[in-house]
């Protein structure tokens, strides 16, 4: 065997994420230690764990993901797998609005698909990808069960009812501006960050957040069965298809 035969092969691996700075660390800690005392079993708060550092570091960094294993005795790879089989755990850098559109079936036969290719060549980012001034992220969402006001577009988790083109256009270019916004339901938006630390579990403060409620197109069905004198059946009646019905 020659030299060059018999030299190691030597495969690159990646470095081991830095820590946070202690004064982030210890507030991380503090807020770590509240979410965890809400379980009975530690490790069941990993879900809202990674909210927290989502809400640090505006997406799911190898740094947060350390400190999420560090807190509750788990494996970088425990962590790293949950927090990719979860869409709202980001993995790249996000902006400080995240905007979804609805592309599930009926969004997209009633407009998501044209408002996400508007949306696509009118902020020149494709799906996944961020403005550069970093005020957007586009996103095509899977159903957020909204379905009875198609199309839907979300920012931040929060619902922006029967959009278009042109409303979505228009909704995108009032974030980019700084114009406080409010969505169909609810209080106005705040920060990506800011909904990641909601989502964490703490205190949303913002005022009117409890003010959304089901609309007219949620309640139709309700309205004509109330109308029809329609009741659903009690728990211990019999199936009309058994033999005690018969």
């Amino acid at each position: 065997m020659s030299d060059r035969q018999s030299e190691p092969i030597l495969l690159p691996l990646s470095t081991r994420p830095e820590p946070y700075p202690p004064a982030v660390r210890q507030r991380l800690e503090l807020d770590a230690k509240e979410i965890i005392a809400r379980y009975p079993h530690p490790r069941s708060a990993l879900l809202p764990l990674l909210h927290l550092v989502q809400s640090q570091d505006g997406y799911v960094t190898g740094t947060g993901i350390e400190f999420c294993a560090a807190q509750l005795g788990l494996t970088g790879a425990e962590v790293t797998a949950v927090a990719t089989f979860y869409s709202m755990y980001r993995r790249t850098p996000t902006g400080d609005y995240h905007v979804g559109v609805c592309t599930n079936t009926l969004c997209a036969v009633l407009g998501g698909d044209a408002i996400l290719a508007d949306l696509t060549e009118h902020l020149g980012v494709a799906p996944g990808e961020t403005t550069a001034d970093g005020a957007v992220t586009l996103e095509h969402i899977e159903c957020n069960a909204a379905c009875d006001y198609a199309p839907v577009v979300m920012v931040n988790w929060e619902f922006f009812d029967n959009q278009t083109p042109e409303s979505a256009r228009a909704l995108v270019d009032a974030l980019r501006s700084g114009d406080q916004v409010r969505p169909s339901r609810g209080a106005p938006l705040c920060t990506f960050r800011e909904t990641a630390r909601i989502l964490a579990g703490f205190r949303d403060e913002r005022p009117g957040v409890l003010d959304g409620e089901a609309g007219a197109a949620t309640l139709a069905g309700f309205e004509v069965a109330r109308e029809r004198g329609m009741n659903a059946p009690r728990p211990d009646a019999p199936r009309p298809d058994s033999e005690e019905s018969r």
